[in-house]
């Protein structure tokens, strides 16, 4: 990493930033199954209900506060028997790939879920081309649990869903 980072808590001034970050990965990739990217206010209701129903929203800045990346769990499912199973997501700006981001924010992540007290967590990663992911969930100690093929349909292809779970028992 070329500079220092901060991962701390997401606050509504993020919200642009945030926005676009996930705005380039809806038009640009297969990460996530959105197809029109949101606007940041719906960003903000979504990543503020998260937070207010106490789940983890963590944004990645460089020292001088520029965002780069978030992360976030939220339900897995919305069934009571599901409440201590959470699904994460993390996005990584384009300009700051590969600069140990996504590590951080992912480690960070499984900390506060620890410390909610959730028990796994599940890491749902669009398309099995996606071995950015599936390789930065693994070296987090992920394990692959399943692959469903051909669940989503964008950029004209089918795409298959990878899941990765984490235990969180210690």
């Amino acid at each position: 990493m070329n500079y220092n980072l901060i991962i701390r808590a997401f606050y509504s001034e993020d919200a642009d930033a945030v926005t676009a970050i996930y705005r380039h990965h809806v038009l640009t990739g297969t990460a996530t199954f959105e197809e029109h990217p949101p606007k940041t206010e719906e960003m903000l209701r979504r990543l503020s209900g998260l937070t207010k129903t106490g789940f983890p929203v963590l944004v990645a800045c460089t020292s001088d506060d520029e965002v780069t990346g978030f992360a976030y769990a939220g339900p897995y499912k919305a069934r009571s028997a599901y409440r201590f199973t959470v699904e994460d997501s993390i996005y990584v700006g384009p300009d700051h790939k590969r600069k140990g981001i996504g590590r951080a924010l992912l480690m960070q992540l499984i900390s506060e879920c620890r410390q909610r007290e959730f028990k796994q967590i599940l890491a749902v990663i669009g398309d099995s081309d996606n071995q950015g992911s599936i390789g930065l969930h693994s070296a987090c100690g992920f394990v692959h649990v399943g692959t469903a093929n051909n669940l989503g349909f964008k950029f004209s292809r089918w795409l298959d869903v990878v899941f990765m779970q984490l235990s969180l028992e210690v």
